[in-house]
C-alpha cells in the first residue's frame, strides 16, 4: 500500500508546563566490556585510524542485551550478568571465537555459540518477539546507487537472522531482496512483529512497514512541504526532530519543533529565528491520517548574571515510543539527561526525571527503549563500554 501523506489541522492536546518536581531515577551498572577485537569486546575505536565510532547501536529486549558493533562487524547478545550468548561476526576481520562455538549444526546443543555472516558496516539493530535480529548493514561502495527522482543516496539494506542469529534474508526498499535503503535514521518492532524503517531523503522522509516474513504492507511518503503545521501559525518554521513507531499499534509518532522569524523592531530587518513550540504529531499508518497532536513543553531554568535574572529554554528530542502511547524525550544536562514522559491520552499526566551520567562517560552514549518503558543505555569512556539501565517504567507521575 503506497500513500503520500496529506497535511491538515486537528485540535491540539496540551500538556501542561507548569512547574514540577524532578526526580533521580536510580541507574544499575549491569556489565562493562573492555574495548578490542576479541568476541567478548566492542571495537569503539579503530585502532589503525581509519574510521572514528561507526554504528554502535543497542536493542534491550527481554533482559537480554544486542549489540551492533560497527567498527567490529559483528552482532552480539549478552544476557544481564553480561555472559556473552552468541555472536554474528565478519570472519575475515574478527579473530576466530575462543569462548564460543563455531560452525555448529541444526541438532547440536549448546549454550554459547556463534555464526560468521560476512558484515560489513552494522548499524541499527532492533528484535521482534521471536527473539529474530533485524540490523541495518551499510553496503560497500561500489554497491551504492543514487535515486534520480530524490536525489537520494541508496547504500543501506537490512539484514534478518532467526532467533540462534542464523541469516535469514535481507529487506529492501520493496521487501525481500529489494533495492536498497536510503539513510536509514530509525528501526522499530512493531505489533505482531512487523517492523518499521525509518529513512530520510532529500526531498522528507519514507517510512517502509514490513510483515514478519518481509512483504511491504505500507510505504508512508511524507514530503517537507507536507510537515504539519499547528493551527493559525502558519509563519512558522517547522523542522523534524524525529520519527517513531509504536510498538504495539501501526501508529507513528513524528516531533516537529516550530521555529519563528525574529526582527530588529527599530529597522524591521530579519536578525535570526528563535523556538516557538514543539509538538508530537501521531499518524495512523494504514491511511496516513492524523489522529491527534501533544504539545511537548520546553525545558526551562533561570540563573542570575550580572545581578540580572535570566531565563533559558531548550528543546527536547524524542527518544521512542513505549507500549500505551507513552512518548519518551530527552535532553541532555550537566549532570546528565533530564527524561520526559507525556502520555497521548487526553488528561494523561506527564513525568519528568534526571537519569546520571558521569563526565567522563561521554565520550559515546546509545540509548534503548523497552515495550514496558525501561531505559537502558551503552556509555562509553576512555577505556571501556558500561551497559547500565534506568527502570524509568516505575517511576511516578509529577507533582504538579
Amino acid at each position: 500500500m503506497r500513500f503520500s501523506v496529506l497535511f491538515f489541522i486537528l485540535p491540539v492536546l496540551v500538556v501542561s508546563c507548569t512547574r514540577q518536581k524532578t526526580a533521580q531515577v536510580t541507574r544499575e551498572d549491569l556489565f562493562s566490556l573492555d574495548i578490542g577485537r576479541m568476541e567478548d569486546q566492542i571495537a569503539l575505536y579503530q585502532l589503525d585510524g581509519d574510521r572514528g565510532i561507526q554504528g554502535l547501536d543497542l536493542f534491550m529486549r527481554d533482559g537480554l542485551f544486542y549489540i551492533s558493533d560497527g567498527n567490529g562487524q559483528k552482532l552480539v547478545r549478552y544476557n544481564s550478568y553480561g555472559d556473552l550468548l552468541f555472536m554474528i561476526y565478519n570472519e575475515e576481520t574478527n579473530p576466530p571465537p575462543l569462548t564460543l562455538r563455531a560452525n555448529i549444526e541444526d541438532s547440536s546443543r549448546v549454550t554459547r555459540w556463534a555464526f560468521p555472516y560476512p558484515l560489513n558496516m552494522p548499524g541499527r539493530i532492533v528484535v521482534d518477539s521471536r527473539k529474530h535480529i533485524y540490523s541495518e548493514d551499510r553496503l560497500p561502495y561500489e554497491r551504492h546507487s543514487v535515486d534520480v527522482e530524490s536525489k537520494a543516496l541508496l547504500d543501506s539494506v537490512i539484514l534478518h537472522f532467526d532467533g540462534d542469529g542464523r541469516f535469514i534474508e535481507y529487506l529492501g526498499q520493496e521487501g525481500i531482496g529489494g533495492s536498497p535503503f536510503p539513510r536509514i535514521t530509525g528501526l522499530y518492532t512493531s505489533i505482531h512483529d512487523e517492523l518499521a524503517v525509518v529513512c530520510r531523503l532529500p526531498t522528507g522522509w519514507n517510512i517502509y512497514w514490513f510483515s514478519p516474513s518481509g512483504t511491504l504492507l505500507y510505504l508512508v511518503q511524507l514530503k517537507n512541504e507536507m510537515v504539519p503545521l499547528p493551527p493559525d501559525w502558519p509563519e512558522l518554521i517547522p523542522s523534524v526532530d524525529n520519527i517513531a513507531a509504536a510498538p504495539d499499534s501501526r501508529k507513528l509518532y513524528l516531533k516537529v519543533d516550530y521555529y519563528r522569524y525574529t526582527f530588529d523592531e527599530s529597522t524591521s530587518m530579519h536578525t535570526g529565528n528563535e523556538a516557538d513550540s514543539s509538538r508530537v504529531w501521531i499518524m495512523n499508518v494504514e491511511d496516513g491520517a492524523w489522529l491527534d497532536t501533544i504539545e511537548v513543553p520546553f525545558y526551562e531554568y533561570s540563573y542570575t548574571e550580572n545581578e540580572k535574572k535570566n531565563s533559558v529554554r531548550m528543546i527536547y528530542s524524542l527518544l521512542g515510543v513505549a507500549g500505551n502511547g507513552r512518548i519518551f524525550c530527552l535532553l541532555p544536562l550537566e549532570a546528565g539527561y533530564s527524561v520526559l514522559i507525556l502520555g497521548s491520552d487526553s488528561g494523561s499526566e506527564q513525568r519528568q526525571g534526571i537519569i546520571q551520567v558521569n563526565s567522563n562517560e561521554l565520550q559515546f552514549n546509545a540509548f534503548s527503549l523497552s515495550q514496558e518503558g525501561i531505559l537502558s543505555a551503552l556509555l562509553a569512556d576512555e577505556w571501556n563500554v558500561k551497559v547500565v539501565w534506568w527502570r524509568t517504567d516505575r517511576m511516578g507521575s509529577v507533582e504538579k
